[in-house]
């Protein structure tokens, strides 16, 4: 394995951080205080080509390969942590899914236009009664001639009022004895009858971005928008959380990296004692933890994505990432607000910002806990992932931009 970064994944990498800086940076406090999405974020992030970074040119992508996508979501997440949302939702749990599971057809009818930036998409698995215990979800689809009909409700959906479409998972087969072999996986348009959808507010964090709830009555849905066959609709949806994870990790290092610069520079001003307080000790401890959690962090980030872009199977090693990273970044901006003093609990300075927005990191895509669990079963042999009809593409440079 060799981590070097290549000049395109410098240039990838600049292009973003440019991005945030220029166009995000003067509006991000308003927008957290307003609790609302700015209104042209979204376009933006669509023409700059962010929102279709890894997927082949020939589906409307920028063709760049998966480690790219984890060095736009730490830059994203540095900035705020409802940019990198964005790419988990819109790129890692439907974008990925669709180009590892999807028909030519699928591909072209809703792919393409998600990676060109024309329209955007969410996913669909936690429910009101339902969060980590997916196979006793209450949602429903019943096969009814040519198509579907789909009744449920699904909770805490990242860019529900602004999406086009969501990547839904309902039961198709109670009947079957294997409670995992019982759900399959749905695109369903937003402007189907039936749909009703809202946004949530009064959340800790991620206030700059939409997070709602998606309902469905008696919403009838062709045959040709069932992603993969009947059944596969738990392999699919922790397929997606193997990439929604790796986004979700490699953003909650940008944070770590973002509460560390921001200490750094607050150390370096701030007087105490007669000497600027970077020079305490007790300091100078934190700031270390934070460029240790960083390296470590960023590393495992370079390693999965590397595994990505192989085809490797990478759920234990994105377990381990997101687990670390972002349970090291609410450390890290806890800390931070500490380094601050009484500034660092006002929202004049962002490290505020970063402990509220961390913290949410550490329930979605697999509590903490449960990734704990999963390390734990690994490292005891009592966990077997189950097998993929297939995987997600290896990254192929020719293959990717032509």
């Amino acid at each position: 394995m060799d981590f070097t970064l290549t000049e395109e994944h410098l240039q990838a990498q600049k292009m973003v951080r440019e991005f945030v800086r220029r166009e995000v940076a003067p509006l991000i406090k308003e927008a957290d205080r307003a609790q609302t999405m700015h209104p042209t974020v979204l376009p933006r992030m669509g023409e700059l080509g962010i929102l279709g970074i890894c997927i082949p040119q020939k589906y409307g992508g920028q063709g760049y390969d998966y480690i790219t996508l984890g060095l736009a979501c730490e830059e994203l997440e540095a900035m705020d942590t409802s940019l990198r949302v964005v790419m988990s939702v819109h790129m890692g749990l439907n974008s990925l899914a669709l180009l590892q599971w999807g028909s030519e057809e699928q591909k072209q009818r809703f792919l393409k236009p998600q990676a060109q930036g024309k329209k955007y998409a969410m996913f669909g698995l936690t429910e009101p009664g339902v969060g980590s215990d997916v196979v006793n979800m209450a949602s429903t689809a019943r096969r009814d001639g040519d198509g579907y009909i789909i009744n449920g409700e699904k909770m805490w959906i990242s860019l529900a009022s602004k999406a086009h479409h969501i990547l839904w998972v309902a039961r198709t087969n109670p009947e079957r004895p294997d409670p995992h072999d019982q759900l399959s996986a749905f695109l369903i348009e937003m402007d189907r009858p039936g749909v009703a959808r809202g946004d949530l507010h009064g959340k800790l964090g991620v206030r700059a971005g939409s997070t709602g709830w998606v309902s469905c009555q008696d919403v009838r849905v062709p045959a040709a928008n069932r992603l993969g066959e009947e059944g596969e609709g738990f392999k699919i949806a922790m397929s997606c959380l193997d990439n929604g994870r790796y986004t979700v990790g490699a953003g909650a290092v940008g944070l770590i990296r973002a509460a560390l610069e921001a200490s750094v520079s607050y150390a370096q001003a701030r007087q105490a004692f007669g000497k600027e307080i970077g020079k305490h000790q007790l300091v100078q401890a934190k700031l270390a933890k934070m460029v240790r959690d960083y390296e470590y962090g960023r590393l495992m980030m370079l390693k999965t994505g590397w595994m990505k872009n192989q085809g490797l199977r990478n759920t234990r090693e994105v377990s381990l990432l997101k687990w670390f990273a972002t349970d090291s970044s609410f450390e890290a901006a806890n800390e931070a607000i500490q380094i601050h003093g009484a500034y660092g609990y006002s929202d004049e300075y962002d490290v505020e910002r970063y402990l509220r927005n961390a913290r949410g990191a550490m329930i979605y895509e697999g509590t903490s806990e449960i990734h704990m669990l999963m390390q734990a079963g690994y490292a005891l042999g009592y966990r077997q992932d189950r097998e993929l009809r297939c995987e997600l593409p290896p990254y192929d440079e020719a293959a990717w931009q032509a």
